[in-house]
């Protein structure tokens, strides 16, 4: 399945109305089991699902590390919708009730379905001292990300997050029709090479939202950088958590919400 889907519209510019064929950010839903037992139905954007599985299973809790997910396996699907059921290693058990949604997550709602507030916060623990980046690299790096994304430039509506090195060095990027999907497509995608995130930088293209603080800090992340605002509710759980959070990074500066140390202003 692509990420994007044609569809005919009525264009209207400048007064003048035509009709043309355009291209939509596909958004279909997706079924991860547990041990067999259905626990979360997702919308979003096919293709990558097993780093998505992945990821999802280690920022929502379910796994501590990522060798305890021992496979993802793909199950028949109805209606081109995708089921996975996320296969625990040896000697690993939790309570797949636990992590149970009771409605099924949209793409622009991460937690939507948990039963309690209790859940929707998931443990992480302490961050890693991580890496001290220039003030100006961060800038690079959002600009960096903008330029990889692929999706994004053929519908202009996929989110995006990206990871780099303390030294800049692009390690990949993934895109979403929900932000938080595409976070944990990332995740999955680094934890899977056993790549050390906590020596590492993210980037997002739009908000910084508490559902990503609480998944960058629960993949151990230490730097999480967006183009876009980040909420009062993001930057207390990261100023908690210890995660270094900065919002507008666009050309000329950027605001720094949380932890600042990780961050040289070169003054």
């Amino acid at each position: 399945m692509s990420s994007s889907s044609p569809r005919p519209v009525v264009r209207i510019s400048a007064g003048e109305t035509a009709e043309r064929e355009d291209l939509l950010p596909t958004e279909e839903p997706v079924e991860f089991r547990l041990q067999g037992v259905p626990i979360a139905v997702l919308m979003r954007t096919p293709g990558h699902d097993e780093e998505l599985a992945r990821g999802f299973a280690l920022t929502e809790g379910i796994i501590l590390h990522p060798e305890e997910l021992a496979e993802v396996r793909a199950l028949p699907g109805l209606d081109g919708a995708g089921r996975y059921d996320l296969v625990l290693a040896e000697g690993i058990h939790v309570d797949e009730e636990q992590f149970r949604r009771n409605l099924y997550a949209t793409s622009s709602c991460g937690v939507c379905g948990k039963a309690s507030i209790d859940a929707v916060r998931v443990a992480a623990s302490p961050l890693p001292a991580g890496p001290v980046v220039p003030a100006g690299m961060l800038l690079d790096l959002v600009e960096s990300m903008r330029s990889v994304q692929a999706g994004f430039d053929a519908t202009g509506g996929l989110h995006a997050a990206a990871a780099f090195t303390g030294e800049g060095e692009f390690l990949g990027v993934r895109e979403d029709v929900g932000r938080h999907s595409a976070m944990d497509k990332l995740v999955g995608r680094l934890s899977s090479r056993r790549w050390p995130m906590g020596e590492m930088v993210v980037t997002v293209s739009g908000r910084v939202s508490f559902e990503l603080v609480q998944k960058a800090a629960v993949a151990g992340i230490s730097i999480l950088a967006g183009v876009s605002a980040a909420s009062s509710l993001a930057v207390d759980l990261a100023d908690e958590l210890g995660l270094t959070v900065a919002g507008f990074v666009r050309p000329g500066g950027f605001n720094l919400y949380t932890h600042p140390h990780r961050i040289d202003s070169g003054n």
